[in-house]
């Protein structure tokens, strides 16, 4: 074993892939990663560097200009990213989903104009499917669309939009009652629609506005915001698919594939802290030796590298099942579960190999220990995914009679 979290059976094409993005993150990302994120500087010039090596498109089939890669190969290039900085992944990750939702559900029309320009990252995409008093609760959304000749008026207030400043294109959830009749289920009647903006705050369009960025504990850098619509006019053909009342379905087929995404984030974070909290060890001395010298560091240490390592091979698990094209559900859940808690477990031991330096901003781990918990509730909360694990457990363990 050279490091951890390693892969089996991958081609050569996805090794040159890593390969390079790896070396992207060492020598572009980690340099500067800290101070960026330390003035919450959107990072310009790295996401330039992405776009030119082609991570955008990186799952966007080759005839729409994209490399046709695989989950896995996204999920494994993700977690390279976070490894160097995860607001760079969180950039990723949303117009990853948009992408994906217009692959799988997009009408021709729909793939045809926006899949080339998401593949080169002349479009980039977000989504937005909270809002401020939602939380888990997605059939509460009340943000509204309402049909009106040839389009259709778009009323409401989305909340913690990734990428809402920098975005062109976002895929936003409401509610459209047209075609439904009273009592139909919630889930049932709402539409996600494709809507276009200038990039920026403030009125980026008639009748849509982004207030501007969150101010965050962590997670900077990556501007996350409000989405306000008030008479926000939007063409019919901008539903995604064409059709009314599958906009939850295909937010969750989106979200699924994202929890892919978090967990590969989370075993990036998990295996930097690692990194960080190893070479640490080894440098400080205390009683006359280094540090991983003493029995209670190395215990330390083997518990974050087997959770590195468990998370890692989850993540993957459900990379490859989704890529199967079998239901993944279970998996994914799991995988952002064990991923998310493991790696704010791990970035904490490292912090607390650090000692007293661990709470000076000089030290990378500083940031990381402020990054790790969005980790837990992003694609949704721990408690959310118990939930999905426990039914459907339930399905595969139901006893007959």
């Amino acid at each position: 074993m050279t490091r951890l979290a390693q892969t089996e059976g991958l081609t050569d094409i996805q090794r040159e892939i890593l390969s390079t993005v790896r070396d992207f993150v060492d020598k572009e990302i980690l340099p500067v990663a800290t101070e960026l994120e330390h003035r919450d500087e959107y990072p310009s010039q790295i996401v330039e560097g992405l776009k030119e090596l082609g991570v955008f498109g990186l799952m966007i089939p080759e005839e729409y200009g994209g490399l046709g890669e695989s989950l896995l190969t996204y999920a494994l290039t993700v977690e390279e990213i976070a490894r160097g900085w995860m607001s760079v992944s969180g950039i990723i990750n949303t117009h990853f989903i948009v992408a994906y939702m217009l692959k799988q559900h997009g009408t021709q029309e729909q793939k045809d104009y926006f899949l080339p320009k998401m593949a080169a990252g002349a479009i980039r995409g977000a989504f937005s499917m909270s809002e401020p008093a939602l939380g888990s609760d997605v059939s509460a959304i009340s943000s509204k669309g309402v049909r009106d000749g040839d389009d259709y008026v778009l009323n409401g207030q989305k909340m913690w939009l990734t990428n809402g400043g920098s975005s062109t294109l976002v895929a936003v959830l409401c509610r459209t009652d047209e075609g439904h009749p009273e009592g139909t289920a919630p889930h049932k009647s709402m539409t996600t629609f494709l809507v276009e903006k200038e990039a920026g705050f403030g009125e980026v369009r008639p009748g849509l506005t982004i207030p501007g960025k969150i101010d965050k504990m962590g997670y900077k850098g990556v501007d996350t915001t409000e989405l306000i619509m008030d008479g926000l006019r939007i063409p019919a053909d901008r539903v995604l698919g064409g059709e009314t009342g599958r906009g939850f379905y295909h937010m969750m087929d989106g979200v699924e594939v994202g929890r892919v995404n978090v967990a590969a984030r989370g075993c990036g974070v998990a295996q930097r802290a690692f990194e960080l909290g190893v070479s640490y060890a080894q440098q400080r001395h205390t009683f006359g030796k280094p540090i991983a010298q003493h029995q209670a560091i190395q215990f330390k240490l083997a518990e974050m590298a087997t959770k590195v390592e468990a998370a890692h091979a989850m993540m993957v698990n459900a990379a490859r099942k989704k890529d199967s094209g079998q239901r993944n559900d279970l998996e994914a859940g799991m995988a952002k579960y064990l991923a998310s808690e493991y790696c704010k477990e791990v970035v904490e031991d490292a912090f607390r190999i650090h000692g007293g330096y661990g709470f000076s901003k000089e030290y990378e781990i500083e940031r990381l220990y402020r990054e790790a918990p969005m980790l837990l509730i992003g694609e949704g909360t721990a408690e959310i995914q118990k939930m999905i694990i426990g039914r459907r457990l339930l399905e595969e363990y139901r006893i007959q009679g």
